[in-house]
């Protein structure tokens, strides 16, 4: 399996992620056009999609093809990307003067993707590192705030310190 397999699948998942669907939920939403286990596959990077086949999955998922392609090169998997989900249900409860530069960058990344699913966001470490630094905080101080708060699971709490 080639690395562009594998980052085509993750783009794949995280977009089927983002809004809200299981693999089995993309083959009920599509009346059995997409058989959870060649989405599964295609997201694995084990089977190999066709141009044809990725643009009917953008279709269905309603974003444009491109957003489903990977960007530039990919890396060998030397330097893992993490990814950090943040709760947006849970930041909306939290007071504002908390968590308002988060909120705020939250919603400009929501604007910029044009997610509006309003459940979870998606951000990369780069974007922890900008927030680390409107917070006056580390990197892992932000994380460890951020589970303190809810906004990210516990389990976020290693990868986010190395």
């Amino acid at each position: 399996m080639s690395d562009y397999a594998k980052a085509l699948g993750a783009k794949l998942r995280g977009i089927r992620q983002q809004q809200g669907l299981s693999l089995h939920g993309v083959e009920q939403k599509s009346a059995g056009r997409w058989k959870a286990v060649v989405v599964g596959s295609y997201e694995r990077g084990d089977r190999a999609v066709t141009v044809q086949k990725l643009a009917e999955l953008a279709d269905f998922y309603g974003i444009p093809v491109n957003e489903l392609l990977p960007e530039g090169r990919v890396s060998s998997g030397a330097e893992a990307a993490t990814k950090i989900v943040i709760n947006l249900e849970r930041l909306q409860e939290l007071p504002a003067d908390q968590v308002g530069p988060l909120a705020r960058y939250a919603a400009t990344i929501q604007t910029q993707r044009g997610d509006y699913n309003g459940k979870v966001l998606s951000i990369r470490a780069e974007d922890l590192r900008s927030l680390a630094i409107i917070y006056d905080l580390t990197p892992g101080e932000l994380t460890d705030r951020l589970i303190g708060w809810g906004v990210l699971p516990p389990e976020a709490g290693p990868a986010m310190q190395e």
